[in-house]
């Protein structure tokens, strides 16, 4: 892990005696810079609640299917360690049937749900564009809803 990542963890081990000795999961948001920077802000400032990816997405990259209760480290886009936040519910859904609910969780652009419906079609696309899973309205999504539970 990356020193800063390791620092924070270890300041949440000691906060917290029943912690895991690793998180489930360091990682930024987004594909880019610019929006990864936007969205750890955005959970620092308590109002990024939730997360979306594909099902797709988590099988080809390997990484864990999130679960409630996770604890996770979100980074910048550099790896620099910015918060630890907890998965405090999940749900695959259908792209089509993501409701502007959990848009407004989401937490970004102008928080409707047309923004993000735009916004996560074109990530999927970028993601997902060599696999050949198609993204159209029946692509499942997982809808992560976490919790801020430290800041670096």
């Amino acid at each position: 892990m990356e020193s800063s990542v390791t620092r924070l963890w270890s300041r949440y081990q000691a906060e917290n005696v029943a912690a895991p000795s690793k998180p489930v999961a360091v990682f930024h948001f987004c594909d880019n810079r610019e929006d990864a920077q936007v969205c750890l802000q955005l959970v620092l400032a308590g109002q990024k609640r939730a997360t979306a990816a594909s099902v797709a997405e988590l099988e080809l990259s390997g990484d864990p299917f999130p679960q409630p209760g996770d604890l996770n480290v979100v980074t910048d886009f550099d790896g620099v360690a910015g918060a630890i936040i907890r998965t405090t519910a999940i749900e695959v859904k259908p792209f089509c049937e993501v409701d502007a609910e959990f848009a407004r969780a989401e937490g970004e652009g102008d928080l409707t749900l047309n923004w993000w419906r735009k916004a996560h079609r074109a990530y999927f696309e970028r993601i997902l564009a060599e696999s050949g899973v198609a993204v159209d309205d029946s692509l499942l999504v997982a809808c992560e809803r976490f919790e801020l539970v430290m800041k670096a």
